[in-house]
């Protein structure tokens, strides 16, 4: 077996040592060399390129947005994200994904060691994910990894026992992951300010969450914002779950509302799609478009299947647009997705359902 050769840059001497280890327990990942900061990075690949680059944000002499907007101008590389949980942290964060990163793995401020000890393995996760990425299909302008055992939606809320009736609203769910935040930018930013109602669950930490509906915000013609619990679906609105909570779809006489929860990591993830597409199979039914996009793993396959199986009408992304092919691909082998289309033609899917077709 190939190993894949990792290259840490970050100016924490702690850091460095705890990733270096964590990475080099796999035996599928060799560590080629941890250094303080980008210049030290640069000389260091001039001997050996990385297939992987695990990357602060925040360091002395270049920073790591500079870093690597100067990589993907160059060489392409897939660069996972190692960031502090803080809010400022999440704005530079974003900066960084729209740039080109793949994903983020967090760091505290505090108990920096345990935690990057007791989290290794959604360092692994990651690493390995972003090994496999397309960088083609990465077009610069997310994933908490999984933890914990895996649930199913189970854990959070029943399945659907009857499909719904159908009405004039209707809903959009999105689920994606890995290449998540650009491809949700590509969709959003291509909607017009009428477009019906979307649900959204981007695998991203805790806090990161908001600044990303933010950015989105900023950049759409429709409203996006992370979710609160009891925000109405409406319209020309995009709400994103928040990180490290689970979002539902609720339906009260005709009008659609969200519901945010704590509880299990579901397939290994909070948010999970697979809970969210549950609860749009539940309360929306037939009344719903299904969508499942680019990612790692298999959360959403079950859960698109449900709301298939209610009548909703389901896209996956094709093969050859996604940075990692692996939701859409479980959800296809399920029988779940009606038709796959590349990234380019969703937006216009999403507005020609929203019409009535």
């Amino acid at each position: 077996m190939t190993q894949i050769k990792v290259l840490i840059v970050d100016d924490s001497a702690v850091v460095r040592q705890v990733l270096t280890a964590n990475l080099s327990q796999d035996p599928g990942i060799n560590v080629l060399a941890a250094v303080a900061d980008p210049l030290f990075a640069m000389a260091r690949m001039q001997m050996q390129w990385p297939d992987v680059i695990v990357l602060d944000v925040e360091m002395p002499r270049m920073d790591g947005i500079t870093f690597l907007k100067k990589l993907m101008a160059e060489r392409p590389t897939p660069v996972v994200i190692c960031s502090t949980l803080t809010e400022k942290g999440a704005e530079t964060t974003m900066q960084a994904l729209a740039a080109g990163a793949v994903s983020i793995v967090t760091k505290p401020k505090a108990g920096l060691k345990q935690f990057l000890q007791e989290d290794s393995e959604s360092l692994v996760v990651a690493v390995k994910a972003a090994s496999r990425a397309n960088l083609r299909r990465l077009t610069p302008t997310p994933a908490v990894m999984p933890v914990q055992a895996k649930l199913s939606a189970d854990a959070i809320l029943p399945a659907a026992s009857q499909a719904m009736a159908e009405t004039t609203d209707r809903v959009v769910a999105i689920g994606t992951s890995t290449g998540g935040t650009q491809a949700l930018e590509a969709v959003l930013t291509a909607l017009p300010r009428v477009s019906p109602g979307i649900v959204i669950v981007q695998h991203m930490p805790e806090k990161f969450t908001g600044a990303f509906a933010a950015r989105l915000n900023n950049l759409c013609q429709i409203e996006v914002r992370e979710a609160v619990n009891g925000d109405r679906v409406l319209p020309g609105r995009a709400l994103i779950a928040p990180g490290g909570r689970h979002l539902l779809l609720k339906r009260s006489g005709a009008q659609y509302h969200v519901e945010v929860v704590d509880g299990p990591p579901v397939s290994r993830h909070r948010p999970s799609v697979d809970v969210l597409f549950r609860s749009v199979a539940k309360c929306a039914g037939k009344n719903a478009l299904g969508i499942i996009m680019t990612g790692m793993g298999d959360d959403g396959a079950k859960g698109l299947k449900e709301m298939h199986d209610m009548g909703a009408h389901t896209l996956g992304q094709d093969e050859d647009s996604c940075v990692v092919y692996g939701m859409p691909k479980e959800a296809l082998k399920l029988g779940a997705v009606n038709k796959e289309l590349p990234l380019g033609r969703i937006a216009a899917e999403i507005v020609a359902y929203g019409g009535g077709r």
